[in-house]
């Protein structure tokens, strides 16, 4: 800021004093170093004029100095998108549980102990810890495009080499393609809240990034329903298990490489114009300058990222352990009820996609995240208590609707700490931040399996799903801890105490930071006192 000592100066070079500053009521003539914004040095407040000031709203920004508003919009191909990695999605999340699901089948199939079925599960998840960093940083270096077609390509792939693995001694070959196909997963998981924040706007952002994680949903649903169908059990007969398995496996493997040519054809970088006001001020840091190893840095300095983390890692964890060993524990209390323990799981989910869409819907509406996200938490640990006790009453009915509560509740609550994250992390990477929630429940995940598949087989399915019900309590009182700021919906109706705006990452004026420099708001409000 320069005060009325300096104005000689600043004439000098061609401003006029009408043009650059304003008389206080004191006499003093004061202006800031850009001449488009007046500041009241008095002790009493005054109005303060902002040159060619518009109100903020959703759809516009703008440049540091500069009066024209950035432009956005919204394009038609976002639906294209977002209906194509859904698609693909599911196919992945469907590989993932289409073994679990009638664990008894392919154990007498590959003849392997029931331990070795789960881990065509836990591999899902011991694969993703040590690649999401690299996946991230293709993510944020390479971009969307390059991801997605690795995330679909994959997939395809692992799905093909499943149908040379249908024979009794190539468990081996089953596993190497699972592998692949858990691989693929890690350029998956992490791209709901990209596509969501790249392609959508600030009214459904949360409504697309609850839809793009639907698609896995369904996937994990069509894995409970179709596999008991397509392969029922046939005792003592290898050769029409092998068909039926062959079946299920080629029509997987078809319906991949069809999506991957989707992906190709419809899948772009990002839209010519940006859909929001937080997209529109982003572009402006250059990727030169971007810092991976800083962005992660930086989350980890966020203490309400940290609780959210693990959190998030435990209900999502749990959710995985459920659906990994929903077989095993159905079977122990109704002998033979393979079909029915696959239509549990596809209540389970179901109801949780409903959820999903639901809890979107109601962010878009409201941006209550912290609240939204503490109630269903909340809700998740009393649907897994009643779940547990209500299992081995001899009701299958019962296990219906209490796995559909827990299924509403449990898996609704994945796009809510995704966009929660995002949110309290912005302008941080979204595919980093939903990397790193991915890779904690993932880590919980395996633990969690791991140990309440051994409480079920060692003693009985109450044992383990009481050992997920404390760690879900303990998320309950870590995410109650998170302190909500919502950063980017700030950003986005251009509320108050943060103002984002785009400068030039060389500024002389201010240290580089990403291209984005945020203003408190004694800066930029309208009625300034000092």
């Amino acid at each position: 800021m320069m005060v009325a000592s300096d104005l000689q100066e600043h004439e000098q070079h061609g401003s006029t004093a009408d043009e650059n500053y304003t008389t206080t009521p004191e006499g003093k003539n004061v202006f800031d170093p850009n001449g488009n914004q007046y500041m009241n040095v008095t002790p009493e407040p005054v109005q303060v004029p902002f040159e060619d000031s518009i109100p903020p709203d959703e759809n516009q920004t703008m440049l540091h100095g500069q009066p024209k508003p950035l432009e956005t919009k919204l394009y038609m191909r976002r639906f294209a998108v977002l209906i194509v990695f859904s698609l693909y999605s599911l196919v992945n999340a469907f590989q993932w549980i289409q073994y679990s699901i009638i664990t008894n089948i392919f154990m007498d199939y590959y003849n392997v102990t029931s331990d070795k079925i789960d881990w065509l599960s836990v591999v899902y998840m011991v694969v993703y810890v040590p690649l999401i960093f690299p996946a991230t940083w293709l993510l944020d270096k390479k971009g969307l495009k390059i991801t997605a077609l690795l995330g679909a390509g994959l997939n395809c792939i692992g799905a093909w080499v499943k149908c040379a693995s249908v024979r009794p001694n190539l468990f081996g070959v089953t596993m190497f393609a699972q592998t692949i196909c858990s691989v693929a997963q890690v350029f998956i998981l992490g791209l709901p809240s990209r596509i969501a924040s790249v392609w959508f706007g600030p009214k459904e952002v949360s409504t697309a990034c609850a839809t793009a994680v639907l698609g896995n949903q369904l996937g994990t649903a069509i894995g409970f329903l179709l596999p008991p169908v397509l392969v029922p059990y046939t005792k003592n007969n290898i050769d029409l298990t092998g068909s039926n398995i062959s079946i299920m496996f080629y029509g997987t493997a078809v319906a991949s490489t069809l999506l991957f040519i989707l992906t190709v054809i419809v899948f772009k970088e990002k839209p010519p114009l940006p859909p929001s006001q937080a997209q529109a001020v982003l572009p402006e840091s250059s990727p030169k300058d971007y810092s991976y190893k800083q962005s992660i840095i930086n989350l980890f300095k966020n203490f309400s990222f940290l609780l959210l983390l693990v959190s998030y890692g435990i209900l999502t964890g749990s959710f995985y352990s459920v659906s990994t060993l929903l077989n095993q524990m159905i079977i122990v209390h109704y002998e033979g009820e393979e079909v029915n323990a696959g239509r549990i799981g596809l209540t389970l989910v179901v109801a949780g996609m409903v959820g999903s869409i639901i809890c979107g819907l109601w962010l878009d509406h409201t941006k209550t995240y912290k609240q939204t996200t503490l109630i269903v938490y909340l809700l998740s640990f009393i649907g897994m208590v009643i779940f547990t006790f209500t299992l081995n009453l001899d009701y299958l009915i019962i296990v219906f609707v209490t796995a559909g509560v827990l299924g509403f509740f449990m898996t609704g609550y994945l796009p809510l700490g995704f966009e929660f994250g995002v949110e309290i992390t912005y302008p941080e990477s979204e595919g980093t931040s939903s990397g790193l929630l991915n890779a904690s429940a993932q880590v919980f995940g395996i633990i969690f399996t791991l140990i309440q598949g051994k409480l079920t087989t060692d003693y009985n399915p109450l044992a383990g799903n009481i050992f997920l019900c404390a760690w879900i309590f303990i998320g309950v009182i870590l995410t109650a801890a998170i302190k909500s700021e919502l950063k980017r919906h700030d950003v986005n109706m251009g509320i108050t105490n943060k103002d984002v705006q785009a400068v030039p990452v060389e500024s002389p004026s201010e240290p580089p930071s990403n291209g984005i420099l945020l203003k408190s708001a004694l800066e930029v409000s309208h009625e300034t006192s000092i």
